[in-house]
């Protein structure tokens, strides 16, 4: 898939490249560690986004899906997956750009790939963060749910937007 140009104009959307996996994965970190600290305690987000992370399963991941990458006048901003059968498993806007249409620029783009490819549906499992962007791009919760990840309960929210 080529470059996407998304509103605003400003938001520019394109294919990850696997050289980038530092950088998405510094904006994963800003992004769980600064912009979601106002929902999470500090001890949940060192256990969602720890010190060590493997970064060969990281980039594997990356490369492993659909993955695209939000740029806000030329430089990484956010990014986000989408696997075969739907499922968006990660969505991450550094906090420097939050509330400017990086997270609706990106899941506009997901959800192209996913109409093209005749899928029915989108879903999700977002963080109390994330939620309000999946709402404003015609995601409904499904159901309020407790995990576990590494030691730690989290809140968060399973949730859908139907294709037609």
């Amino acid at each position: 898939m080529g470059v996407v140009t998304a509103a605003p104009a400003s938001v520019v959307v394109r294919p990850y490249a696997p050289s980038e996996a530092g950088v998405i994965l510094a904006i994963f970190r800003a992004a769980v560690r600064i912009g979601a600290r106002r929902d999470y305690s500090q001890e949940q987000v060192e256990a969602w986004a720890p010190d060590e992370i493997d970064f060969t399963g990281w980039s594997a991941r990356r490369t492993g899906r659909l993955t695209w990458v939000a740029e806000v006048a030329g430089e990484p901003a956010g990014f986000t997956d989408l696997e075969p059968n739907g499922h968006l498993d990660m969505l991450y806007v550094h906090p420097d750009h939050h509330r400017r249409g990086v997270a609706t620029a990106l899941l506009a783009t997901a959800e192209a790939s996913a109409r093209a490819k005749k899928l029915r549906r989108l879903y999700t499992e977002a963080s109390l963060t994330a939620r309000p962007a999946f709402e404003a791009s015609g995601y409904r919760v499904i159901a309020a749910q407790t995990v576990q990840f590494n030691g730690r309960s989290f809140r968060n929210f399973r949730m859908e937007k139907r294709l037609a």
